[in-house]
């Protein structure tokens, strides 16, 4: 998973294995010192021949659905104009459903070492993300003998069960799933016409996707799915520094165009991406992007950041265009996910990686955070956060108009982790029983109150202070107001001060147990007085209903 910054991506430090292992890896940053001084990186012109060259035997394929593409871009209600595309509304399907699991799985999760950025990082031979660079020389062996390319065989995923799989996010609550179709290391987890980097020709020698597209729908959830490509422009950028495989022209299918990433600073202070984007690789992703859509037909489309580089506007718009065209085409309400400013507001769902909004937005947005703080991809020693801090961050999104999208990293062998699997399962308890004050909501004439205020924006998911029983979160649904605490207080009782003396309540529920609480309504607020506490997640919803409905 991508983000602004590759420090925001380190997880936590793990030591090598053996004092051996530890010199054999001094000798070979020695004698990459030495290679690097001999060793001359390919131009950009070179780069591209071998990647073009490399890519051949896809072009009659590539060609087919480019046409295709730019036939339904411009016959339907919407067309490649980002005037016209405002005319996109996320269905209704999405905003009732509020609660979603994404998954990262890929070979990635072989070496299980620091996440899914590990495959740019291994390349990378000094500076704070070397240690990737050590552990796969010590673990794997020498450069440019093996690679990453080396890791596709032990991506077995021989427990792999989509079944299992889809029944457990169906009781963890979530009503839409999200599996990662590529990542940023071009290995397609699809059927792909366009590429001989699958999982379908190698690795698990299976349709990931179709599998766990087919169970995900045979449980009544809608599928998701994400492309990360945009960034396999320049991922394997640091294996052009030296004599890797990533230069060697018969893996350029994999590896990419590995154009170094330039980005600078503006006269203005803001951010600029000079990084070489060429129209072959271009018109690759757009290719690729509608082969997702054409073959799978997701009810949701997610993008990874990259996608906003100027170079991909006029793609993105072609595949907007198509990708809406032929939904409707099909009368199927779709979304399609986008982050910070890489599509014109209201064009598509915005996405905040890792954060939360301020307050409520007008529009419906979404969230997406992983169960560890440290990785989206399947890490040994991963820490890993509380149901509390889930759920938690759940009602708070909801509160603003936004849906949370949960992400868990599987294991190279296909089984989910005990740990990822048990914030799941208490999720899914929780929603059980609260669940009517997250599904179907809408916001309320104000999200909450109490004196804990989130870290507004991307990647602050893990900056907001602890909340408090005085934290209350609120929804509306069916003229019911629900309020959420974030936390059980001390006294056994509680007071909401939004919900005054004039808006006449008549009845208040716990979630939790079904069950009536006592209630007094004060100048100063609704008074409650609380049975004892329920068991299971520390997050307690009441359903309030009031005279004037």
């Amino acid at each position: 998973m991508a983000a602004l910054s590759e420090a925001r991506r380190s997880s936590r430090f793990r030591s090598l294995a053996g004092w051996l292992g530890v010199a054999a890896v001094a000798c070979a940053g020695t004698v990459a010192a030495t290679e690097q001084a001999a060793f001359t990186p390919p131009d950009a012109a070179t780069i591209e021949q071998q990647w073009v060259a490399a890519n051949k035997p896809y072009d009659h394929a590539r060609s087919e659905i480019l046409a295709q593409t730019e036939k339904v871009a411009w016959q339907g209600p919407m067309q490649p104009d980002w005037q016209r595309l405002t005319a996109y509304r996320t269905p209704d399907w999405y905003r009732d459903a509020k609660f979603g699991i994404f998954i990262h799985w890929g070979v990635y999760s072989v070496p299980a070492f620091k996440g899914e950025w590990y495959p740019r990082h291994m390349y990378e031979r000094e500076g704070e993300n070397s240690d990737r660079y050590r552990h796969q020389i010590a673990t794997y062996g020498p450069m440019p003998k093996v690679g990453y390319k080396d890791l596709i065989p032990l991506f077995k995923a021989e427990h792999f069960d989509p079944d299992a799989w889809a029944k457990l996010f169906r009781e963890a609550g979530a009503r839409y799933v999200v599996p990662v179709a590529e990542h940023h290391d071009g290995f397609a987890m699809y059927d792909s016409k366009l590429s001989d980097w699958t999982a379908v020709k190698m690795g698990p020698h299976r349709d990931v996707i179709g599998e766990l597209a087919k169970a995900i729908r045979a449980q009544g959830m809608k599928l998701g799915l994400s492309s990360h490509r945009a960034e396999h422009d320049w991922f394997y950028e640091y294996g052009r520094q030296f004599d890797s495989d990533v230069n060697d022209p018969r893996y350029a299918a994999l590896y990419g165009p590995a154009h170094p990433n330039k980005g600078a600073k503006g006269e203005d202070g803001q951010d600029v991406d000079w990084t070489f984007v060429s129209d072959a690789y271009l018109n690759d992703w757009l290719a690729r992007s509608a082969e997702i859509v054409q073959d799978y037909h997701p009810d949701l489309m997610y993008f990874d950041w990259w996608i906003g580089q100027p170079r991909f506007r006029g793609a993105l718009a072609d595949f907007a265009a198509f990708y809406y065209n032929q939904a409707a085409a099909r009368q199927q309400g779709v979304v399609l996910n986008y982050k910070l400013n890489d599509m014109r507001p209201g064009t598509g769902t915005l996405n905040i990686e890792r954060g939360q909004a301020a307050g409520i937005r007008e529009q419906p947005w979404q969230t997406e955070t992983s169960v560890s703080p440290d990785s989206w991809g399947y890490a040994e020693g991963d820490t890993y956060k509380s149901p509390d801090e889930i759920v938690q961050l759940l009602a708070d999104v909801v509160s603003k108009n936004g849906n949370l999208l949960l992400n868990i990293g599987p294991k190279a062998d296909g089984t989910i982790p005990d740990e990822a699997r048990g914030i799941l399962q208490a999720v899914g308890q929780w929603m059980h029983a609260n669940g009517d004050a997250i599904y179907g909501t809408r916001p309320w004439q104000r999200f909450g109150e109490g004196p804990t205020e989130v870290a507004a924006g991307t990647n602050q998911d893990t900056k907001t202070k602890p909340y408090t029983a005085d934290d209350f979160r609120f929804t509306m649904k069916n003229g019911q107001l629900y309020a959420i605490e974030m936390a059980w207080p001390a006294t056994k009782h509680a007071l909401i001060h939004s919900i005054g003396p004039t808006m006449k309540v008549t009845s208040v529920t716990l979630l939790a147990t079904g069950k009536p609480v006592p209630f007094t309504q004060q100048p100063d607020g609704l008074h409650l007085d609380l049975p004892a506490q329920p068991q299971g997640v520390h997050v307690y919803a009441y359903r309030i209903a009031l005279a004037s409905h």
